[in-house]
């Protein structure tokens, strides 16, 4: 493939990504994922509990001096996680494709560094960032090869000694053609030559939404079948 074939191919998939996005905007309502409804409180709670006890199992506390980069910040939801967990803000960093979510997270965490931008292009130089994090962000390429790109970039921005930190689903979803599961074993493809610590999370989001806005109890008791938690949390750490 020439590198205009490839432009134009990576060119083709964001601009998917760009309206798969947007019609998901004018499908769901506003208040879908608002942390004041009990179920996406439920999941976020899961979210992070998981991702912080990777992190303090592997004595990555604090991170008041890490120096860290969301790939795909969205509306800066984790960003303004990280900064209850110890970080500091002018050592936050992130890069979304869609403009309004570049917007929403300057509002929402307007001491962070945000870039519009393209992931599988970052615009930082290498070995930036101490802990660099992806939450349901490559689920949505649909394009191994620029699946590939981006992971290639993430580890391009990561100092030599650091960290990835990555919340995905290892399942297809059924009800939506436009996610794809990211496996164990497609982390050791994107991420050659790295040490992965993996572990199955969070409840079906489904099942999840049903039953934790009426009892979190019977949500946690569920969650605990392996075969119920359909997402991954993973550090990736260069070098086995």
């Amino acid at each position: 493939m020439s590198p205009e074939q490839s432009n134009e191919r990576e060119d083709a998939e964001l601009q998917r990504i760009r309206n798969e996005y947007q019609s998901r905007s004018r499908r769901l309502p506003p208040d879908f994922y608002v942390l004041w409804r009990e179920e996406n409180l439920y999941i976020h709670a899961q979210i992070a509990r998981a991702c912080v006890r990777l992190l303090r199992n592997n004595g990555l506390f604090p991170i008041a001096n890490a120096r860290i980069a969301d790939i795909g910040c969205g509306d800066g939801r984790w960003l303004l996680e990280f900064l209850q967990w110890g970080a500091v803000a002018n050592h936050l960093h992130g890069v979304d494709l869609l403009p309004d979510r570049i917007a929403a997270a300057q509002q929402r965490a307007g001491n962070t560094n945000l870039i519009l931008g393209n992931a599988a292009c970052l615009p930082w130089r290498n070995h930036s960032f101490d802990l660099v994090t992806q939450f349901v962000v490559l689920s949505s390429v649909s394009d191994p090869a620029i699946r590939q790109k981006i992971a290639a970039e993430m580890m391009r921005v990561l100092r030599p000694g650091g960290h990835i930190l990555w919340f995905d689903t290892q399942r297809n979803n059924p009800w939506n053609r436009a996610i794809h599961a990211i496996t164990q074993g497609d982390l050791q493809i994107l991420f050659p030559h790295c040490r992965i610590q993996a572990k199955r999370a969070m409840l079906v989001p489904f099942v999840a939404r049903a039953v934790a806005r009426r009892s979190w109890s019977l949500a946690l008791a569920l969650e605990k079948i392996p075969l119920a938690r359909t997402h991954l949390v993973a550090l990736i750490t260069p070098g086995k």
